[in-house]
């Protein structure tokens, strides 16, 4: 099996999802013609996906597509920036962060941008 193939295996697993499942999800929000007989293909290494699939399934999972194909070891998507208002993504497993968690990642996110501005004095 190859990079993708693995880890999309590996996300539909923890999503606890059949390949007729993603299927059905995947052309009902992305309005694709994506096939079982295709997911399969992908997950035994058969079959290497379009740019537009690793896309999609990049986004439906929630991970970087450099995850998805074996560029990067990290599953977070890359910061994205609008405006004033930064966002950064990551897959968190069913974790269920609490309040007083989140605040303490946006505390740790300041204490790194404060270390940055020391470092350049």
């Amino acid at each position: 099996m190859n990079v993708f193939g693995e880890r999309l295996k590996s996300l539909r697993d923890k999503n606890k999802q059949s390949i007729n499942e993603l299927v059905i999800e995947l052309n009902k929000k992305y309005e694709t013609n994506i096939s079982k007989s295709m997911i399969s293909r992908y997950e035994n290494g058969q079959s290497d996906p379009k740019m537009e699939v690793v896309r999609i399934l990049a986004d439906y999972f929630n991970v970087s597509s450099d995850y998805l194909v074996g560029i990067s070891e990290m599953e977070v998507k890359p910061l994205k920036k609008q405006g004033n208002i930064e966002t950064i993504a990551a897959h968190h497993d069913e974790e269920g962060w609490t309040e007083e968690e989140l605040e303490e990642i946006r505390r740790f996110k300041e204490f790194v941008k404060s270390k940055r501005k020391n470092n350049q004095e």
